[in-house]
């Protein structure tokens, strides 16, 4: 089909009206398959379909927004540093899956970072206003006021972890953090390991909650006593997990085996135990938390626990959307898996 604006012979953009031409069906019904096709019989609807790609019609979304009320778009939040997006792989490959997850509904993605109390304010009063239909909420800590306020302001949130602190309703996608942590701490004493020291995850956020505890009831279901000498915490950067390292050596020069909360954090720790002098995993074991990048970089190759970032991404995305849809929210919680490298 050519289509003319009379003026020279140019080609003009295919509107609703050719759609429905070309269909044979009303202009409403063309409006309704392109809102969701209720009330709309499968063979209309298939037209419809047929006739947009043998037109090339491409929605409007700034004019449907003014119809719907929704911006046809879907924030991706994170509450960290901006550094640290771009030093922690998992947020990569988490914000890579959702947006190819939101694409298959031709949707596009935000990515908006918050990591300082003004850029929360600013980014609060812009998703509040309306710019987007709903949001992918990425390591809230506990106290972050972010996640209330868009709750209390009616905006569809599905958080990645379960949130601390915030009350029983809202959506969340998790891994789940301390049935991964007894995998792991079970294998390094399966190995013979008996001074299994731990750099955690920040204790407020789930991970970080979560998985410590986790490592604390494999300990006390072998009857080994919790240690807060080889206990100690990190922020989920390579740094901390180096300091960390410093830190259980220091304390700890006895230790055999280091469970790290994060691959990032692990690789730190390799560092420290090179300098140290200790070859892993001859002298200490060590085992992170990911399955990232990071693991398979890092020489010698991590032992991990594997997060299923494909699964959390989608299912965010699909537990967002259906909320967005007017359903209650969900809570969805995915099985890790222990992946077995070099470094135990």
């Amino acid at each position: 089909m050519t289509m003319n604006n009379g003026a020279g012979g140019r080609r003009r953009p295919p509107t609703i009206h050719d759609v429905a031409r070309e269909a044979g069906v009303s202009r409403g019904t063309v409006s309704r398959v392109l809102n969701g096709g209720h009330y709309v019989s499968p063979t209309a609807a298939e037209a419809v379909n047929a006739a947009i790609r043998r037109t090339g019609y491409v929605v409007n979304r700034h004019a449907r927004s003014l119809i719907t009320g929704r911006s046809d778009s879907v924030g991706f939040l994170l509450t960290e540093p901006q550094e640290r997006f771009f030093e922690d792989p998992n947020f990569n490959v988490l914000l890579r899956g959702c947006t190819q997850a939101l694409a298959a509904h031709d949707i596009p993605l935000l990515l908006m970072l918050a990591g300082t109390e003004d850029e929360r304010r600013r980014i609060t009063r812009y998703i509040t206003a309306g710019h987007v239909d709903g949001v992918l909420l990425v390591s809230s800590h506990s106290g972050d006021p972010i996640a209330t306020e868009l709750r209390e302001a009616g905006v569809p949130l599905v958080a990645c972890g379960k949130p601390i602190g915030i009350g029983s309703k809202v959506s969340y996608v998790a891994a789940d953090d301390r049935d991964g942590a007894r995998d792991m701490v079970r294998h390094l004493l399966a190995q013979g390991r008996r001074r299994v020291g731990v750099v955690t995850g920040p204790l407020d956020t789930p991970g970080g909650v979560e998985r410590l505890a986790g490592y604390r009831e494999v300990l006390a279901e072998a009857g080994v006593d919790y240690d807060e000498r080889i206990v100690v915490s990190g922020d989920y950067s390579r740094a901390s997990g180096e300091a960390g390292a410093e830190r259980l050596l220091a304390q700890a020069p006895d230790l055999d085996a280091v469970f790290v909360a994060s691959d990032l954090m692990a690789q730190g720790v390799l560092t420290a135990l090179h300098r140290a002098g200790r070859r892993v995993p001859e002298d200490v074991a060590v085992g992170g938390f990911d399955d990232s990048p990071a693991a398979t970089a890092a020489s010698p190759s991590l032992t991990t626990i594997r997060q299923p970032w494909d699964r959390i991404s989608s299912e965010m995305v699909r537990v967002l959307l259906a909320q967005i849809g007017g359903e209650d929210p969900a809570a969805v919680i995915l099985p890790t898996e222990l992946v077995k490298r070099e470094s135990t």
